[in-house]
Order: C-alpha cells, then sequence, then structure tokens
C-alpha cells in the first residue's frame, strides 16, 4: 500500500521557513493518518479521506482558504477517479461547500458525473452539503489589496491499496483573481487521471496543464510499457516549448512512487508505512 499527496507550489518555502515547516508538517500528518485510514479502506475512499483533509486545513488553497476570484467570490472544483472502474466525477466552480471532492464522490453514483456553477452548488444543496463560507481573513486581506499571489494551490492525492487498485483525488481553490467561470485543470483528465497501471494528479498553471493534457499522457504512456520516469520525463519535457508550469505525483500498479516539478517547488509527502519523504 502506497499514498502520496501534494499541497500545490510554494515558492515562498526558500524565505519563509515557518511556514515551510508548518506544511512539512501538516502533509506528513495527514498522510500518515491517511494510510492508516487505507488499512480499512480502498483506495478511492482513501483519495476523498484525504483530499478532505488538505481541504479543511488553511494552509493549502482548496476548500477552507481558498483563492478569491476578481468579483470577489470563491469558486472550487474538484474530482477523483477509480482507477479500476475507469469512472470520474467532478464540480466545477461550486461555491459555499466546504468539501467539494465529497460532493464530487457523491456524484460517482450518477449518470451526470461532472457538473458545474449553480448545477454543482444546488447538488450539493440536495445532498445535504450545507452552506459553507471557505474564505480565511488572509484572502480577504489579499484580495482587497490586490495582492493576487500565483495561486498554484491545489491539492490532490493517489493511493494504492492493498487489492492493488488506484485512485486519485484533486481539489483547488482556483488560481486567484480570476475571470468568474474559468475552469481549472483539476475537474479534468488533464489534472486528474488514474488507471489500473497508474494515477496521476497535478498542480500549478491549469491553462498550461491543460494545453499539456499531462496526467492523461502520463498514464497513458505507462499503460504502453513506459517506467514513471520515462513517461514523466517525455511529457514534463513537451511542457518546455511554452514553459508550462506544473508540478505531480504519481502511484503505479508496482507500487512505484514518482514525483515532478517543472519550477520549484511543488510541496508534497508520501508514506508506505515504513518510509516517509517529504518536500525540502
Amino acid at each position: 500500500m502506497k499514498i502520496i499527496i501534494h499541497g500545490g507550489f510554494f515558492s515562498e518555502s526558500s524565505t519563509n521557513l515557518e511556514t515551510k515547516i508548518a506544511k512539512q508538517q501538516a502533509l506528513l500528518r495527514i498522510v500518515k493518518e491517511a494510510y492508516a485510514y487505507l488499512q480499512n479502506h480502498s483506495a478511492l475512499e482513501t483519495v476523498v479521506y484525504a483530499v478532505s483533509q488538505l481541504e479543511d486545513d488553511a494552509l493549502f488553497n482548496a476548500g477552507i482558504g481558498s483563492q478569491i476570484q476578481s468579483d470577489g467570490k470563491i469558486r472550487m472544483s474538484a474530482s477523483l477517479m477509480d482507477g479500476s472502474t475507469q469512472k470520474m466525477s467532478g464540480v466545477i466552480n461550486i461555491e459555499e461547500v466546504k468539501n467539494p471532492v465529497q460532493v464530487a464522490q457523491v456524484l460517482l453514483d450518477y449518470d451526470d458525473k461532472v457538473l458545474g456553477g449553480s448545477g454543482a452548488t444546488n447538488f450539493a444543496r440536495q445532498h445535504g452539503f450545507e452552506k459553507f463560507s471557505t474564505e480565511i481573513p488572509q484572502r480577504r486581506a489579499e484580495y482587497e489589496a490586490k495582492l493576487a499571489s500565483k495561486g498554484l494551490g491545489t491539492v490532490g492525492c493517489v493511493v494504492l491499496d492493498a487489492n492493488g487498485k488506484i485512485a486519485v483525488a484533486t481539489s483547488t481553490g482556483g488560481k486567484g483573481f480570476e475571470i468568474p467561470g474559468r475552469i481549472s485543470d483539476s475537474a479534468t483528465v488533464a489534472g486528474n487521471y488514474a488507471n489500473a497501471f497508474c494515477g496521476v494528479s497535478l498542480t500549478g498553471v491549469g491553462e498550461d496543464i491543460v494545453s499539456g493534457a499531462v496526467a492523461a499522457k502520463i498514464v497513458t504512456r505507462v499503460t504502453d510499457g513506459f517506467t514513471l520516469a520515462e513517461a514523466f520525463e517525455k511529457t514534463f519535457n513537451e511542457l518546455k516549448p511554452y514553459d508550462g508550469f506544473a508540478g505531480a505525483i504519481a502511484i503505479d500498479s508496482k507500487g512505484n512512487i514518482f514525483h515532478q516539478d517543472s519550477h520549484p517547488s511543488m510541496v508534497f509527502a508520501s508514506f508506505d508505512g515504513e518510509n516517509e519523504e517529504v518536500f525540502n
């Protein structure tokens, strides 16, 4: 059993030691709690559990602490994919929901598996997800002062369970100050994809990730016989002509874990019951 999570990019890590340490500790705590959860749950259940924990931590830009868009509202996106069934579900630009990834989980049982905007929000309300503001004072201060960060704070998780099944989930609070209606990569196969051979979750600039079809390319290449390292190398090389900004985490069916970013530094942590790794 293996698990790896990411918490987006953290360009300030070299200058803000306190925040860097806080993110390292949070990621290690969440990845180990999710690994413990995995002992009695499936890969699919575990990615939802892990991403929900990331959404609940204001250190990360998903769920609580999501970025504010140019009209002053928060809209979030999330998706998950079951590698064994090849079913993917997601919500795009959902509002006032604490855990968008849990709404995506409910949608797995419906024919219409990806909902956007008011449709996604209404679906959440109809299924017991109460109205919840994910705004924190820091985001409002940034918005009012127009201190738009790069907003590379997507979160994600990839899990290989005891039965050899792979699942992946990704959630984002957006890049901040975007045009309302902008679609991120997180609820697309470019940012979140899995099959029986491999699972991949992305963070970075959504437009670059979609242009590179990154997650789907990596998974397809592993399926076709590439090693994870080879699939990452070829796919990330294809980002270079347009200086694509992306980071990815992955696990294959053999239990290999891999991560790579095109620009430092993606924050991540992995755990297999014995060995842990966290960004530095």
